[in-house]
């Protein structure tokens, strides 16, 4: 996984985090849905790319 991968999922991750505390805290559910939707995706791509990772080794 190259670093500018890492750097993205993570910050995509963090937002996501963001949303979801800022939606809880204003009672917004859709932002909050968002948020969670947001870091699942993150993760998501995280784990494509340990698996790619794992067969270039």
């Amino acid at each position: 996984m190259g670093i500018d991968d890492k750097i993205g999922n993570a910050s995509e991750e963090a937002a996501g985090k963001l949303k979801e505390v800022a939606g809880k805290a204003t009672d917004n559910e859709q932002l909050e849905a968002e948020g969670r939707g947001d870091q699942a995706s993150s993760k998501l791509k995280q784990a494509g790319e340990k698996i790619k990772d794992a067969f270039k080794s």
